[in-house]
């Protein structure tokens, strides 16, 4: 065996790849439950690449056969319906893990020290997955997938001067169409898989090269032993490959129930709209995207000055997360250390981007519309209290509270109409909401309890 294996290395440095991330990579030796996302997100990758080999095997890529293949694949083709359920449950298991392990970034600052390019990349992944995704959702050809692709194609519509022709192009038609189907299948099945696997890699390369972050926010490498081992690390094979064999068990099981036993999830991972064939003459009552685009939907449907103002606010809240490592300069990494501030101010943030997206599968109500304008609001102030908490000690918090209430107060005296009754009763007593926030991570530090920071141990806890 060993022969063999020299005669690999003479050739391919096999060894060498596995010793240098694997065996010999030295990770910190207190990762948590927060830490199995990562490995479980590129197990969900290998599971969407393998069920949707399968898939395309019989599904056809036709304006007059997609939805017919898409029946034929779930009542014909032998275990088809697995298939198909596995990649269905599998985009909504994709977003979810992603989900998890972008909050991770956030409370343990995985963004910091040298690791920005880690972020970046990271992001870039997340991007190219809601790519992929909405792609892969037109796909089946139903009513949701259809006037889905519309209603997101369109947005390209909004964008000054070149916008009909934009959208246009992406179709390759004046509507959605056979052309658009074809192109996109081929985007989805070819193109972004390859880009999303070769950003993986990168994203691997770049993390191991700075080294994981660990819940404490401490670097391991700067204690090392006279070999060059980290104090506090472990080798990342045996030990946390063993630990990810745990997670993926667990996982397993709940992502195998879901596929036998709830594989639509009441609507949100495959909505019933989309078990009927696309009907370009016959509109669905109430048209959402799939639950994991809900949230940044929420913020586009939240403004209403203009078209392209939704649309920009949309790409915006995505490319705020790009510069969380430009606006969180707080030399601190961990929530464990920083003031109780900032972990009520990140765990708020949570809140308000799950009642976005929970907002945006609902139909539009006077009541639902102006809550979904409050937590856009909160969605962008975040990202301005968290800058303000880079110096905890210095910060004027007062006087930000006094001008961000104020820029809201402004924002209602414009909105406010009292011929609209519905809205301006909402807009009368839901001013709470982004005040409270306010008062919670701007006015709540100005007591000294909950504005002080921990110091950081020089090593790891466990």
């Amino acid at each position: 065996m060993q022969g063999f294996m020299n005669w690999i290395d003479e050739r391919f440095p096999l060894t060498k790849v596995w010793n240098e991330h694997l065996a010999e990579y030295y990770a910190p030796k207190n990762f948590n439950f927060w830490y199995y996302f990562g490995s479980l997100a590129m197990l969900v990758l290998v599971i969407q690449i393998i069920s949707g080999i399968f898939l395309t095997m019989h599904y056809k890529p036709d304006e007059a056969m997609a939805f017919a293949s898409v029946e034929y694949i779930m009542r014909d083709v032998p275990g088809g319906w697995f298939i198909r359920y596995m990649h269905s449950t599998g985009a909504s298991a994709f977003f979810i893990v992603v989900y998890l392990h972008m909050f991770r970034g956030l409370i343990y600052g995985s963004y910091k020290g040298k690791r920005e390019l880690v972020w970046l990349i990271g992001m870039t992944i997340y991007l190219a997955l809601m790519a992929e995704a909405f792609m892969g959702y037109l796909l089946p050809w139903g009513q949701m997938s259809f006037w889905g692709a519309q209603v997101i194609i369109n947005l390209f519509n909004t964008v000054p001067v070149v916008g009909a022709e934009l959208s246009t192009w992406i179709r390759g038609d004046y509507v959605i169409a056979d052309a658009t189907l074809n192109r996109l299948f081929a985007l989805h099945v070819a193109a972004v898989p390859l880009v999303l696997v070769a950003l993986v890699f990168v994203h691997i390369v770049a993390l191991h090269v700075v080294g994981s972050n660990n819940p404490d926010g401490v670097e391991i490498k700067k204690l090392k032993d006279d070999k060059g081992i980290p104090l506090d690390g472990i080798p990342f094979h045996p030990y946390y490959s063993v630990k990810d064999i745990v997670g993926v068990g667990v996982f397993l099981l709940v992502f195998f129930a879901i596929v036998f036993f709830a594989p639509e999830m009441g609507g949100y991972f495959l909505e019933h709209a989309n078990f009927e064939p696309a009907n370009s003459l016959k509109t669905p009552e109430h048209i959402a995207p799939v639950w994991y685009f809900t949230p940044f939907y929420t913020v586009l449907r939240a403004v209403t000055v203009s078209p392209f103002a939704g649309t920009a606010a949309m790409f915006l809240a995505i490319i705020f997360l790009f510069l969380l490592p430009w606006i969180d300069k707080n030399p601190i990494k961990s929530w464990r250390y920083r003031n109780t501030a900032h972990t009520i101010n990140l765990l708020l943030f949570a809140a308000v981007f799950m009642v976005l997206g929970y907002l945006g599968v609902k139909p539009v109500t006077p009541e639902l519309k102006e809550l979904g304008t409050r937590m856009t609001e909160i969605y962008f102030i975040f990202f301005i209290v968290l800058w303000v908490h880079n110096t905890p000690s210095k910060a004027k918090y007062l006087m930000w509270f006094i001008i961000l209430a104020g820029v809201i107060g402004l924002m209602d005296f414009i909105r406010y109409n009292p011929d609209a009754t519905d809205d301006a009763q909402q807009i009368a007593w839901q001013w709470i909401f982004p005040i409270g926030y306010l008062a919670l991570t701007l006015l709540l530090p100005m007591v000294k309890r909950f504005n002080d920071e921990k110091p950081v141990p020089e090593r790891v806890t466990s």
